[in-house]
């Protein structure tokens, strides 16, 4: 198969999608893989290590596009990029389409087929190619929560773990999965105080065994919300629906029961966004501030760490796209369920039920299509 990977145009995206280690097990494999010139620059590799590995170099996207059968993104393509995706060209990517209708309808008028890494889902319904980010999103939700708690970045002036005499900040985290479990452990790491909310009882009961003395698992319900948010410094939103959108558990008229410079963090703003005043913010300019209320709403929070992401994430998809490649999309999620899963829009069709529920758009079951 032909492989083509670009080079990352969204807004401080220094990520790749694939490192030369990657490149060099499809090229081992007999495919063709086709690396934009600089791609991997923001994440260590050079051309050279590509071409090391195999791989050949092309200077422009619109190369990549027009030679490849299978592209591999880290994000989803952006309008400047629709017009280069063709009919049956597989794209291999973050989307999340519930959150954003232009990116869903532009790719059902391209009529390529859309395998979302966000919904490949194992047996157990754990997400594979989510977790590594959502691993690397969760500890940066305490590090940049930290950062803004700080005077300067209009924070309530606040040192996480305190000091000897000083009571450290309060956390509060909705959503105990990957990204509530990570946050969880920086926070107490730092030795904040932290109060961790589910609405799974297994999943607290779990958490409430493996987790430090200074974290107190709690049921997430609208009052104890209420109440938690506030008197506690730093609130994550870590709430994830597969493939659908966040529900608001923070509303705006919570933001007023809050002390001035508490700090918001929304790893959920991929999906929407799980407090009702987040907007996708950039590493550019990564907050804003509503009712004295801080908000980081940065929507590939793992950019700003490209190499630690860049690895963890081609350690994940590249067993996938060792199937795609080897056996073609189709048979491929034909034999492997989680694959299939993955498949969102297939020649411009809606094939995953949350991304039609989120738009109102006709669902298609994927056994139809493929």
């Amino acid at each position: 198969m032909i492989i083509g990977v670009p080079k990352e145009i969204k807004a401080s995206e220094n990520r790749v999608a694939l490192t030369p280690a990657g490149a060099l097990e499809l090229c081992k494999r007999k495919h063709q893989v086709y690396v934009q010139s600089t791609a991997g620059i923001g994440s260590g590799f050079s051309d050279q290590d590509y071409v090391n590995a195999g791989a050949k170099i092309l200077q422009t996207i619109e190369e990549i596009y027009s030679i490849a059968e299978m592209i591999i993104k880290v994000k989803e393509p952006i309008a400047s990029e629709y017009k280069l995706i063709r009919p049956d060209q597989l794209l291999f990517t973050y989307f999340h389409f519930a959150s954003y209708e232009p990116l869903t309808m532009a790719m059902i008028e391209s009529g390529a087929v859309c395998l979302a890494y966000e919904t490949v889902e194992l047996p157990d319904r754990s997400l594979p190619l989510l977790i590594p980010m959502s691993e690397v999103a969760g500890r940066m939700a305490i590090q940049e929560g930290a950062k803004y708690l700080e005077k300067p970045q209009k924070g309530k002036g606040i040192l996480l773990g305190g000091v000897p005499g000083v009571p450290p900040a309060k956390v509060l985290i909705l959503g105990g999965g990957i990204v509530g479990t990570q946050s969880a452990k920086m926070a107490a790491g730092l030795g904040a105080q932290v109060s961790l909310l589910d609405i799974s009882l297994n999943r607290l009961r779990y958490l409430a065994d493996v987790m430090p003395a200074n974290v107190t698992t709690m049921f997430s319900n609208e009052y104890n919300i209420r109440e938690l948010v506030k008197t506690h410094d730093l609130i994550v939103g870590a709430v994830l629906i597969p493939g659908a959108k966040a529900p608001s558990l923070v509303t705006r008229d919570m933001l007023s029961t809050m002390h001035p410079g508490t700090v918001l963090v929304d790893v959920a703003i991929d999906q929407g966004g799980c407090i009702e005043t987040s907007k996708p913010t950039t590493h550019d300019d990564p907050i804003y501030i509503i009712d004295e209320v801080v908000h980081y709403c940065v929507a590939n929070m793992p950019g700003a760490v490209p190499y630690t992401s860049t690895v963890a994430l081609t350690n994940a998809t590249l067993p996938y796209a060792i199937q795609l490649a080897e056996k073609g999309w189709k048979q491929a999620c034909k034999d492997n369920r989680s694959l299939k899963l993955g498949l969102n829009v297939i020649n411009g069709k809606v094939v995953y039920e949350g991304v039609s529920s989120a738009f109102g758009l006709p669902y298609t079951p994927v056994d139809q299509v493929i």
